[in-house]
């Protein structure tokens, strides 16, 4: 009985690894793009938030690939 609990326990665990992975890709992905100016957007304002945004993007992906992969985010 005790196995079965640990192998439901399991199948969220790696979900969660998975979605966490998916989402750190994305993060950083849309950074990259927006430093790219991949969606073309024009001068100014819009050119500061590009900057701003695509950085803040890549730093918050960095951030949860360090809390996904020291485990900080796993539940005891």
């Amino acid at each position: 009985m005790a196995q079965a609990d640990e192998s439901r326990r399991g199948i969220p665990s790696v979900m969660r690894t998975i979605f966490g992975i998916i989402m750190i890709i994305v993060y950083v992905g849309m950074g990259v793009l927006l430093l790219l100016n991949y969606f073309q957007w024009g001068p100014g304002l819009m050119q500061v938030l590009r900057w701003v945004g695509g950085v803040v993007f890549i730093l918050y992906g960095i951030w949860r690939a360090i809390r996904q992969f020291r485990g900080y985010d796993t539940p005891v």
